[in-house]
């Protein structure tokens, strides 16, 4: 039997290569320590600490609330947890748009800081400056075209973009200008199949799925739509594969139940002082109502001990007899 090879780090030109060799990358949006660990031991490529995860784990309503330093905490969480992935910062809302002095200050820190890889942008052709910016600082970006949720308000609502023949050749348009400003890979938000499949076949770079059906070189999903963490929406694209929220409810509900009802913590959930200290501790404090409580202990393990001496004579006298009518019944 071959040995196992041993696992590597996840780079730039390995997810080139599994592109070229028709081998899906997997990607995911990550922003918390143990998720983080648990995808990295199962070998997810490319560990991406999404702004949803603002969302979700601090009840923003959209992620152009989310703040730069809460997006840097979540960052230093994955580092932690990780060591094989490709570690990548999902840029938050204006922290690369203002300029690109802005967005390399910006995108420094969270290497700097955070020991991220890589960035993601989204945007489209008009972002191409600043994301150009941030490669040629050496930081490698993911561009992200699409369903772009800090321009909510300019596409119009959520929903797929791409439908027609002149916006799928504006979203062409955004993804070259994309690839032109050096970015190592591209995103397709929940973008037709046709935009996201013609991609794939036209650009130099792997190009990523999220919600935008097959065709491309990998997927993306965010990590809480796989066990339904966000009950607020469940997007069409996102399949559900365990509905982690009954199985919190019970848990929940029968923690609560039994501290009500004095059950939890029990005795074998609980560290206890030996009687002789607790008696010491008992006098010391005056402690008169534990004291009753020892002595009482006590007087009733005294009663079991007599009890069991008292016993010892009469079970020998048993023993002794039926000896004796074994004896007799043998003779």
């Amino acid at each position: 039997m071959a040995e196992e090879k041993p696992r590597r780090k996840v780079t730039i030109n390995q997810l080139r290569r599994k592109a070229r060799e028709g081998e899906q990358i997997v990607q995911m949006a990550i922003y918390d320590y143990r998720s983080a660990v648990i995808a990295d031991r199962l070998g997810i490529d490319i560990l991406c600490v999404s702004d949803t995860g603002g969302m979700i784990l601090f009840g923003h309503k959209s992620t152009v609330t989310v703040t730069f330093d809460e997006v840097m905490m979540m960052s230093k969480a994955i580092d932690r947890g990780s060591n094989y992935g490709l570690r990548m910062v999902d840029m938050p809302y204006w922290s690369f748009h203002v300029s690109p002095e802005q967005a390399v200050e910006n995108a420094g820190r969270f290497v700097h800081e955070a020991n991220a890889e890589v960035m993601k942008c989204e945007g489209n052709q008009y972002h191409a400056r600043n994301i150009e910016a941030i490669n040629r600082a050496g930081i490698p970006v993911q561009g992200h075209i699409g369903i772009t949720p800090m321009r909510m308000p300019q596409l119009g609502g959520f929903f797929a973009q791409g439908k027609t023949a002149d916006r799928a050749a504006e979203l062409v348009d955004d993804a070259w200008a994309m690839v032109d400003a050096g970015c190592f890979s591209l995103m397709c938000e929940v973008t037709t199949q046709e935009v996201n499949e013609y991609l794939a076949q036209v650009l130099p770079v792997p190009v990523i799925s999220l919600g935008a059906g097959l065709g491309a070189h990998g997927v993306h999903i965010i990590t809480s739509d796989l066990m339904h963490l966000y009950e607020e929406h469940t997007p069409r694209h996102s399949k559900v594969y365990t509905d982690l929220i009954p199985i919190m409810e019970d848990v929940f509900t029968r923690y609560r139940d039994e501290v009500k009802a004095q059950i939890y913590p029990g005795p074998e959930h609980t560290v206890f002082m030996s009687d002789e200290e607790a008696l010491k501790f008992a006098k010391k404090m005056k402690w008169d109502a534990k004291l009753e409580q020892l002595d009482a202990k006590a007087s009733k393990q005294g009663k079991k001990n007599t009890a069991k001496k008292t016993s010892l004579p009469a079970k020998k006298k048993a023993k002794k007899s039926a000896a004796k009518k074994t004896a007799k019944k043998v003779s």
